[in-house]
């Protein structure tokens, strides 16, 4: 799905920066979500930790992937590297018709 990353009344350099973002943003997010298939739910320093991205970066991209309904909130918290609670994200369970 997309999500703007610049305004209408940007400069064309944000325009272009926002253009190579987007790339970027796509291949963190594909990482996240490879991250939390193989090693299950897990808090944002956990996600950073097996991937090698910043917290930052997978912080951003976590809402992101909620709202595309690719992974939801576990409704637990997990310890931060820095000790303290940070929520819990999983793989949103994919609903399959019956046949």
């Amino acid at each position: 799905m997309l999500h703007p990353r610049v305004r209408n009344t940007d400069p064309l350099t944000s325009w272009q920066a926002a253009g190579s973002a987007k790339d970027l943003a796509s291949r963190h997010a594909q990482i996240i979500v490879d991250c939390l298939s193989k090693h299950g739910s897990q808090g944002k320093d956990g996600i950073a930790s097996i991937t090698g991205l910043e917290s930052m970066q997978v912080a951003r991209r976590l809402h992101e992937l909620e709202r595309d309904g690719e992974i939801c909130l576990t409704g637990k918290v997990v310890k931060s590297k820095s000790g303290r609670m940070e929520r819990e994200w999983k793989i949103m369970p994919i609903q399959r018709e019956l046949t």
